[in-house]
């Protein structure tokens, strides 16, 4: 296990775990499959239903750039069972996949599993940009000095760092230039 979360420019490590899918399918799936399609970016947060992670999850849903998927597949990581994934999308309407890692060995494999007030172990609240290549190109870890599950992900911030790996997004000119 890391000591620390992984560094910018390290190999992301391999998994496969259950995924709930926005349509309701949960199939065992590499992270090499997501991968082989677009950059990940993988987000860690504690449970579903919880107030922060719920008000996380609504974030990204709300904010336009991620919503898309177009260019980067937003992807969740948490402990919650299955069940309790395909409730919380359908709760809130989100259009993320959602990882369940119910042994936290996803979040000690990136070195965000830790235990808050040094009884439950949960995953810090944190966020990994993968490209496809499976190379961590950026990252963000809850410092939260009481709870790391408090913090809550700079969406601006993220969104230019894919901007400067994949380059910025295209603006509708309208067919103006």
């Amino acid at each position: 296990m890391p000591e620390s979360p992984l560094a910018v420019g390290a190999d992301a490590p391999g998994f496969s775990a259950p995924l709930v899918t926005p349509n309701g399918e949960i199939e065992e799936t590499a992270l090499a499959d997501l991968l082989a399609e677009k950059p990940v970016l993988l987000a860690f947060y504690t449970n579903d239903f919880s107030p922060d992670c719920v008000n996380e999850w609504c974030s990204f849903r709300d904010y336009d750039w991620f919503a898309t998927g177009e260019r980067v597949q937003v992807v969740g990581v948490s402990r919650s069972r299955t069940y309790t994934h395909e409730k919380f999308i359908d709760y809130l309407d989100l259009g993320f996949p959602l990882y369940s890692d119910r042994d936290l060995s996803i979040a000690e494999a990136y070195g965000v599993k830790y235990r808050a007030f040094k009884v439950a172990a949960r995953a810090k609240r944190s966020v990994f940009f993968i490209d496809r290549d499976g190379v961590i190109r950026y990252r963000w870890v809850g410092e939260h000095p009481l709870d790391p599950s408090r913090d809550t992900p700079p969406l601006e911030e993220i969104q230019a760092a894919v901007e400067d790996v994949l380059g910025p997004t295209e603006e509708e000119s309208f067919g103006f230039k």
